[in-house]
């Protein structure tokens, strides 16, 4: 007895679907590293538009006070939430003093803010608070403020050191 195929229904061979699915597998692995790369890129911006702020902040704050924030922290570890008492919370419980950064409201949708109350502190795009520090211990003339970057490192005092490349810090 003779088979034959009816015309026009013809089935992929096991060769053709192992081409398309090794193509698509490609081309996903393509589409999820340029998603990480563009998360880490944007993450970076955000971290470098939120120290330009802060740093906006501190100068209008010097401007109306006289002086800028005092740290008492050489490393800059530790000062955000006195830094967030004077730019935002003093100026939302006191009606004369101002509000220098409304951003750094808990219910923000910017999400600067990790924690509640007077124990909240201002972190960057990877989780780590922002580092500030002022007076003599600074690396610039009048203040530091800074994120750690994407490794959760710094050096305070070496900025060309391994762990404070990805630094993103105020000039």
């Amino acid at each position: 007895m003779k088979y034959s195929k009816p015309a026009g229904r013809r089935g992929f061979t096991l060769v053709e679907m192992l081409a398309v699915i090794s193509i698509i597998v490609i081309l996903a692995a393509l589409v999820v590293g340029g998603m990480k790369f563009a998360k880490d890129k944007q993450d970076r911006e955000k971290a470098r538009i939120q120290v330009a702020l802060l740093s906006k902040a501190i100068e209008e704050y010097k401007a109306d006070n006289g002086s800028f924030p005092a740290s008492t922290n050489a490393s800059g570890e530790g000062e955000t939430k006195n830094l967030r008492q004077l730019l935002y919370l003093d100026g939302k419980n006191d009606e004369k003093k101002k509000i220098y950064l409304p951003e750094l409201e808990e219910s923000s949708r910017q999400n600067w803010i990790t924690g509640t109350g007077d124990s909240a502190t201002i972190t960057d795009p990877y989780g780590n608070e922002y580092r500030f520090r002022s007076g003599k211990a600074a690396l610039n003339p009048d203040f530091d403020v800074w994120s750690m970057g994407k490794d959760g490192k710094t050096k305070e005092d070496d900025l060309k050191a391994k762990d404070s490349l990805d630094d993103i810090r105020n000039n």
